[in-house]
C-alpha cells in the first residue's frame, strides 16, 4: 500500500448506492480532490461486485441496502474473491444491525451517510492506504444495541486470545475502545512506533485483516463487553 502513496496515482473509487442523487453528491465531493478518482458507479450490489472484478478499484463506497444483492453480501463476495479492493460501508442509523455483518464480511470500516465531507475524504485515504476506519462511538452504539448478535462471551473459548502477550491484550482493549495508535501510546506511556508494532503482532497472531476485525473480535471474545 505504501507504493500507492509514493506514486502520484489517484485513489480509484467505485460508488455503490441505489440512489442516483446520493451517488451524484458523492461524486461531486470526491471529484474536487486531486488524489481521488471516481471510476464507476453501481446501482446495486451485484453490479458493484461485477465492476469490482472488472475495474479493480482501490476502494468501494458500499451502501448496505440495495436491490439484487445487499451491501453485506457484496462485500463478502469481493473479500472472498481476494480482490485487491477494500470496502468502506456507508450506513444510516436505522440500518445499524447490518453493519456488524458487514464488518464480519471483511469491510475495512464504516461511516454514517451524513458524515462531513472532510471525514469521508480522510476515511477513503486511510482505507486506500491499507488501514481501517473505525468509528468508535458508532461501533460501541451498535454493539450495545445489537449485543444479542454476538456470541455469549462465557461460551466463547478464551483460547482465541491465548497467543497474545499481556501487553498485546492491553493494546487490543484500547483498539476496541476506538483509540488511535497515538492515543494508545499516550495511555500506555510508550512510543507510537511500539504501539504500531504491537498492533501488527495482534493482527498477525489472530489472523485478522485489520483493526476493524480486531475490534469485532475483542467484543466477540468477551475481552471487551457491550454495555460495559
Amino acid at each position: 500500500m505504501t507504493d500507492r502513496v509514493a506514486s502520484a496515482r489517484p485513489v480509484r473509487i467505485l460508488l455503490a448506492d441505489d440512489q442516483p442523487l446520493l451517488r451524484t453528491g458523492f461524486r461531486m465531493v470526491l471529484g474536487a480532490e486531486g488524489d481521488l478518482d471516481v471510476v464507476a458507479e453501481a446501482g446495486d450490489g451485484l453490479e458493484a461486485v461485477e465492476l469490482s472484478r472488472r475495474l479493480l478499484p482501490d476502494v468501494v463506497l458500499m451502501d448496505i441496502r440495495m436491490p439484487r444483492m445487499d451491501g453485506v453480501t457484496a462485500t463478502r463476495a469481493i473479500v472472498d474473491a481476494r480482490l485487491p479492493v477494500r470496502v468502506l460501508v456507508l450506513t444510516t442509523f436505522d440500518l445499524d444491525e447490518y453493519v456488524v455483518g458487514a464488518l464480519r464480511a471483511g469491510a475495512s470500516g464504516f461511516l454514517a451517510k451524513d458524515v462531513p465531507a472532510e471525514e469521508l475524504i480522510a476515511a477513503i485515504r486511510t482505507v486506500a492506504g491499507g488501514d481501517a476506519v473505525v468509528a468508535p462511538r458508532i461501533l460501541r452504539r451498535l454493539l450495545d444495541r445489537f449485543a444479542d448478535l454476538l456470541p455469549d462471551p462465557a461460551a466463547t473459548p478464551s483460547a482465541v486470545l491465548s497467543t497474545l502477550t499481556d501487553r498485546e491484550r492491553e493494546v487490543l482493549v484500547q483498539v476496541a475502545r476506538g483509540l488511535s495508535n497515538a492515543e494508545i501510546a499516550v495511555a500506555l506511556s510508550v512510543s507510537e512506533t511500539t504501539i504500531k508494532t504491537h498492533v501488527g503482532h495482534v493482527l498477525t497472531k489472530l489472523r485478522l485483516r485489520d483493526r476493524v476485525q480486531a475490534v469485532v473480535l475483542a467484543y466477540e471474545s468477551g475481552l471487551v463487553r457491550p454495555r460495559a
